[in-house]
């Protein structure tokens, strides 16, 4: 089974993230929730994960502090992170990418926007 981790400090939002996951081929996931990225990092501490899809903008620990944190670290160098952001800024999304997010997502996310990049994972 593979296991997600979901970290956005809305509720709303992590059940939105989690249900298009579901419908673009993530059905059987053990999905874990985040509320920020210190409690990201902390699921990460109990075990890997297959994907991390965070939020860029927490309180606490950001999504970039996070992406940043999680690949300092060998055991994670190959997990997949998708970085969701409500800001459109080019000139960040390759920030991001260049500090090792899988994809950046605009945000809003639909089932269609999922399916081919996890699509493009398998």
């Amino acid at each position: 089974m593979k296991k997600v981790i979901v970290a956005d400090d809305s509720g709303t939002a992590r059940m939105f993230i989690i249900r298009c996951l579901q419908i673009a081929g993530f059905d059987g996931a053990q999905f874990m929730e985040a509320k920020n990225g210190a409690e990201a990092l902390t699921l990460l501490e109990q075990g890997p994960a297959d994907l991390l899809v965070t939020d860029l903008f927490m309180p606490e620990v950001s999504g970039e502090e996070l992406l940043l944190q999680v690949r300092a670290q060998d055991k994670f160098k190959a997990m997949p992170i998708l970085v969701i952001t409500s800001a459109k800024n080019p000139a960040k999304e390759q920030e991001l990418m260049q500090g090792g997010a899988y994809a950046v997502i605009s945000k809003p996310i639909s089932p269609s926007i999922m399916v081919p990049i996890l699509e493009a994972l398998s």
